[in-house]
Parts: structure tokens; C-alpha cells; sequence
């Protein structure tokens, strides 16, 4: 059974068709690049996976189960995850308090507008465990606005990790960061276990591409090529998006 199924996925905003019968099958423990240039269609593909977008036709399959019309946040709850190429964190609040409030989301305890959640000691411990995973947890008391951009990159990860996800998307993780921030954050990506399918956006191919078991290479909105790193960077389609050639 693939982990994530996508058949002939179509939308459109008007006449701008955004994704154009996309195909995509990712199975258990892949890691999946999806590369393209800008305005490709790739954060719009993620947005439809995850149901931030509901697309015009076409189906998605998380194991198995079609998810097309699910809302967003059954489908986290389903083990899909995700972080955005535009860092979306409370800047106020700690690193700690970040990563708890992303397991609140998960937890019946979100239903409680009095609930105190430094009397959570179980969020607590799981918010922990996913800042040590991600080097963090040292400065879990630290407020994020007092934090470099690799470090709130590295907080997202860390957001998602805390779910336990089993398909993890990562929208351009690399995105903003230095050559050491870039090193930190592939070495933390690898050492996810493999029980963790990802699929990953990345414009950063030099380090990327070591990442990948496939590649799926979009342009408009369609898939023009797919296949292992080999047979991607070999295929003169890949030339002619990038190159123009």
C-alpha cells in the first residue's frame, strides 16, 4: 500500500489552471523531492494534499484511505503534516510554547478555552522530546522573536516532528538559511527514521537532491518528469525548464 496516492489532481483559479492532472505515488518511507521553478505549482500541490485548497477534480489517498474531502485537520490527525515555506510562528511566545501549542491541536484538551498549559506536564515532555530531536531543546525557554531564522526553521520541524507524523511535507525547509543552517537542518532531515514518508519542496538541489530516493520535476502545473536523481538531472526536459535550453 502507498503512502500518499495523488490521480489526476486539476485546479483552477479562473483561467490560471494551477496543477494540470497531477499523478503522484509515494510509498512508505520515500523521501520524494518535488522540484520546479517558480510558479511550478508546488506549494499549490502541497495545499491541495493537505486540504487547504479543495481541488476541481481528481483524487488523494493517504494508505489506502481517500482523503479528497476531508477537512485539513482530520487529515492531521490521520499522521499527515506539514510546514510552509513562509515561517508561520508566534514570534512572543517561547520555542517551547510553539511546539506544545502545535500537539494542543491534536489533543481534546483544545476544546478547553481555561485550560493551563504549563500544568500539561505530558505536553510538556512530548514538546521536549521533539526540541531535542531538532537540537533545540536547550533554549526550549527562549522567546522565538530572540531566535535566528535557522532556528525557527528548525522550530517548524520540530512543530511537525511532535505530531508523529507518517507523511511528513516540507515546503522549502532550506529556504533562507546559511551554508552551517543548511548542513544542521539536512543532517537533522536524514535522521529521520524511516517509518516517516516525506515529501519535500526545495529550490536548494545541491543539498536536496542527496536527500531523495525520486524526484518529480513540475512546470505549469503538470509533471514533466520523474524518476531517481540520475534520470532526472540526465533528462534534457529538466535542461529545458531550468536552462532553457
Amino acid at each position: 500500500m502507498s503512502a500518499l496516492v495523488v490521480r489526476a489532481l486539476s485546479k483552477s483559479f479562473g483561467g490560471l489552471h494551477v496543477a494540470r492532472r497531477i499523478d503522484l505515488r509515494v510509498e512508505p518511507g520515500e523521501r520524494r523531492l518535488i522540484i520546479g521553478p517558480n510558479g511550478a505549482g508546488k506549494t499549490t500541490l502541497f495545499n491541495l494534499i493537505t486540504g487547504e485548497l479543495a481541488p476541481d477534480s481528481g483524487s488523494i489517498e493517504l494508505f489506502g484511505r481517500d482523503i479528497t474531502g476531508m477537512a485539513s485537520r482530520k487529515r492531521t490527525h490521520l499522521g499527515m503534516a506539514r510546514t510552509y515555506q513562509i515561517i508561520t510562528l508566534f514570534p512572543h511566545d517561547t520555542i517551547a510554547h510553539n511546539v506544545t501549542l502545535a500537539l494542543l491541536g491534536l489533543s481534546p484538551l483544545r476544546w478547553n478555552p481555561l485550560i493551563a498549559l504549563n500544568r500539561q506536564r505530558h505536553l510538556a515532555a512530548a514538546a521536549g522530546a521533539a526540541l531535542e530531536r531538532v537540537g533545540l531543546d536547550q533554549i526550549a525557554g527562549r522567546r522565538l522573536a530572540q531566535t535566528s531564522y535557522g532556528e525557527r526553521r528548525r522550530v517548524e520541524i520540530a512543530m511537525a516532528l511532535a505530531q508523529n507524523p507518517k507523511v511528513l511535507l516540507l515546503d522549502e525547509p532550506f529556504a533562507g538559511l546559511s551554508i552551517d543552517e543548511r548542513q544542521d537542518v539536512r543532517k537533522l532531515l536524514a535522521a529521520i527514521p524511516r517509518d516517516v514518508t516525506i515529501v519535500m519542496i526545495e529550490h536548494d538541489m545541491d543539498t536536496a537532491l542527496d536527500l531523495a530516493d525520486r524526484i518529480t520535476l513540475l512546470h505549469f502545473g503538470e509533471v514533466i518528469v520523474e524518476g531517481t536523481r540520475a534520470e532526472v538531472v540526465a533528462d534534457p526536459r529538466t535542461r529545458e525548464v531550468y536552462l532553457g535550453e
